[in-house]
């Protein structure tokens, strides 16, 4: 039977990333969409929460609690203050979990004790590739083993902090063989190009880039979990709970909003939250809302439990793909005409909405 209560422990996270989305994240949230750039110091205190040093095994110095169902209430949490500021907190994941659940005992020794230092590492994760046909189980970035060396060539899109990125999880598909595995690419190797910052409709304050891949050789022990390779199909279940837990967390920003803003503003005598059509809107959004993160909760519970969630996980990234896109709409529509200004949040939360259906591979619980 699923509990839905959270125990103490994630309880007080809970608490904990609230006050911080609340005082810290949204206050700077419109400024760092507008000019594109998040403040330091606001994704360091995110870091310093301490959700992956959490996860590191106690072997290398962590606590040991990788926990997906934590990992989703906290992604909600983050993403209810802003989705840009929650993935460049969380992206340090994107590299440090594959590495705890599938690395060589040689690459948890030399990574996993840099998650625990008080900043977090410089590393990211590629995964996603550009064009509207891409498929996660068949890549087109490919790896073909040449001797002691490995051969990558292809390019990957939406690759968060690449720019400052000292080395990267490159997701590419065996040439021979055809599985998929993950690779750890140094920066300064020759053939890796960081291309110019992607300018998207959404996630304005986190940097992403295009990253070209031409005949870069890495070492054979570069492959994440050595000859046994890695499950990238139990990665990608905990990157669509993940996500579908990020989009909670923005639909319960732009459904709360429209809320209280629809209980405040009167017009014709009364609150508009008391029209029908106000009042049946917002219903609906709650229902989405909660239906979005009871499918998340339930997708991360098995993985927890260590059943196949594919299933799950997929329809939960799916279900909150569209709910996310329906609240944040939703929210629009209740402020009226101030939804379409973007001194209110409401325009922001539905591009970062729009988004989620191309987010595929960034963030990770």
């Amino acid at each position: 039977m699923i509990s839905f209560t959270p125990t103490d422990d994630q309880q007080q996270l809970i608490e904990t990333i609230r006050r911080f989305a609340d005082k810290d994240v949204r206050p700077i949230a419109h400024e760092a969409d507008e000019h594109g750039e998040l403040p330091d110091s606001v994704v360091d205190k995110g870091w310093q929460i301490g959700l992956v040093p959490t996860a590191i095994p106690e072997k290398f110095g962590g606590l040991g609690e990788m926990s997906a169902v934590t990992g989703a209430l906290a992604a909600e949490e983050l993403a209810y203050g802003d989705l840009s500021a929650a993935l460049a907190i969380l992206s340090p994941a994107l590299f440090a979990y594959p590495i705890a659940l599938y690395g060589t005992e040689e690459q948890r020794e030399v990574w996993l004790p840099r998650f625990l230092e008080e900043s977090a590492p410089p590393v990211t994760a590629a995964l996603l590739e550009p064009g509207i046909f891409f498929d996660p189980n068949d890549l087109k970035t490919t790896a073909t083993v040449e001797g002691d060396k490995i051969r990558l060539n292809g390019i990957k899109a939406y690759v968060p902090l690449a720019r400052d990125a000292e080395i990267m999880l490159v997701y590419a598909k065996d040439s021979e063989t055809g599985s998929l595995d993950g690779y750890l690419v140094q920066r300064g190797l020759d053939g890796v190009e960081i291309e110019t910052q992607e300018q998207l409709m959404g996630l304005r304050a986190l940097p992403t880039y295009r990253v070209s891949l031409n005949d870069v050789r890495v070492d054979v022990p570069c492959k994440l979990g050595g000859a046994a390779g890695c499950d990238t199909q139990a990665i990608l279940n905990r990157s669509r709970v993940a996500l579908a837990a990020l989009a909670v967390g923005v639909a319960r920003g732009g459904f709360e909003y429209a809320r209280d803003y629809a209980k405040g503003r009167v017009a014709f005598g009364a609150p508009i939250a008391t029209k029908q059509a106000i009042a049946f809107m917002l219903a609906e959004m709650a229902i989405e809302v909660d239906a979005a993160r009871l499918m998340a909760w339930e997708a991360a519970w098995q993985i927890d439990q260590g059943q196949d969630a594919t299933k799950a996980a997929y329809l939960a990234k799916q279900y909150a793909d569209k709910a996310v896109m329906f609240v944040t709409d939703s929210a629009v529509q209740v402020l009226g005409g101030y939804g379409f200004i973007r001194e209110y949040p409401a325009e922001r939360w539905l591009r970062n909405g729009r988004g989620f259906t191309t987010f595929e591979g960034l963030a990770i619980v």
